[in-house]
């Protein structure tokens, strides 16, 4: 059973992990994107739109689902933890606080993945609202 439960932290957290990763090499790559586009090279806003936005779907949907991903693993880590009790037959404080307080790091974990997700989503897409004013300046639309 100590064997699930580690395979629980570790691939709830590192799923987590993994995601932030691939949303900060998403938010990095768009930024030097939006640093150097040329907006005369896009026949029309439809198409500057679609080369603004890709990809940062990924980031907002990173953000949204990050706290349910981490509040799996806490529901999870309780399951294992009530499980242990209830074969052990050990209902001392400790033992349920311990298995409690590590089951509840990966919804921490989760929020800690979110939040800055957010803020990258909100950046980005800021950016895109900006240049997508410039491009129509620019074009007269």
């Amino acid at each position: 059973m100590d064997s699930l439960k580690h395979a629980v932290d570790y691939g709830v957290i590192g799923l987590l992990f993994a995601l932030s990763v691939w949303c900060v090499a998403i938010a990095v790559e768009r930024w030097l994107y939006y640093r150097r586009v040329n907006l005369k090279e896009f026949p029309n806003q439809q198409v500057f739109e679609i080369a603004l936005t890709r990809r940062l779907v990924v980031i907002g949907t990173v953000a949204a689902n990050a706290p349910y991903i981490g509040l799996l693993g806490t529901v999870l880590g309780i399951m294992l933890t009530f499980h242990t009790m209830g074969t052990t037959g050990q209902m001392a404080v400790n033992t349920i606080m311990i298995g409690l307080s590590l089951a509840l790091k990966a919804t921490a974990v989760g929020l800690l993945v979110a939040i800055p997700c957010v803020v990258m989503n909100n950046v980005l897409r800021r950016r895109v609202s900006e240049l997508l004013t410039l491009y129509k300046v620019q074009h007269g639309t």
